[in-house]
């Protein structure tokens, strides 16, 4: 089930339509008010959020989520008509795993939704990894350092798999983009960059597994 919170009608029912008529079952919410009472009845698989909203902005929304251990790690597009470096980085920053800038295409929708369902389902089929301080359980969604969890967004779970997974390769921007967004995401390697850097804040201790390479990208290796 994928939640969606607009309050343009024409758009909400648009958005809705598509995703269901491609097999993905979905729900508009105008107010976040009805969005919250929805929440506490079934628990969606994605959420997508407008920024711009009535009672409480979608930044606002996302960052409830985020510190409700319910739903801290359900999977969020922004979409918003803002199109600055500022505003796309405080989504990410706040915690969102995508952002797709208004207009967009319904196939752009779909296709995000997509790609981010299909990514999160993967993560229960990997192997766990351990590199000094830091455990990785993609099964089961869960990071530990020093034997404490670690609370990651989808995005910050992915990247950092796929950094363990080839560790000591050097993996660039580009490829970081590609593999985690699963498109070119307009150039913004901008975006890497905002998940690397909130992700070694929050791996505290086991953040220095992740080499800067200048220039190039990231690689992981033990510290």
């Amino acid at each position: 089930m994928v939640y969606l919170v607009e309050d343009d009608s024409s758009i909400r029912e648009l958005v809705v339509y598509t995703l269901n008529s491609t097999g993905i079952q979905a729900e508009g919410f105008e107010k976040p008010s009805d969005f919250w009472k929805a929440l506490n009845t079934k628990m969606p698989s994605l959420v997508i959020l407008d920024v711009m909203l009535p009672e409480e902005s979608g930044i606002e929304i996302l960052q409830k989520l985020r510190k409700n251990p319910t739903t801290e790690r359900v999977p969020v597009i922004m979409a918003t008509a803002k199109t600055s470096e500022y505003d796309k980085i405080n989504g990410l920053e706040s915690g969102a795993d995508d952002y797709i800038a208004k207009p967009f295409s319904m196939m752009e929708m779909v296709a995000r939704v997509k790609a981010l369902l299909r990514r999160s389902e993967f993560n229960s089929y990997q192997s766990d990894y351990t590199i000094d301080n830091l455990y990785v359980c993609p099964a089961k969604h869960i990071v530990k350092v020093d034997g404490k969890e670690v609370i990651l967004t989808l995005k910050e779970f992915e990247m950092l798999c796929l950094l363990i997974k080839n560790k000591g390769i050097v993996l660039t921007r580009d490829q970081l983009l590609n593999k985690i967004w699963g498109y070119s995401f307009d150039g913004e390697s901008r975006t890497v960059d905002v998940h690397i850097r909130t992700l070694r804040q929050k791996l505290t201790t086991a953040g220095n597994v992740i080499k800067t390479i200048r220039g190039v990208g990231y690689k992981i290796s033990n510290s």
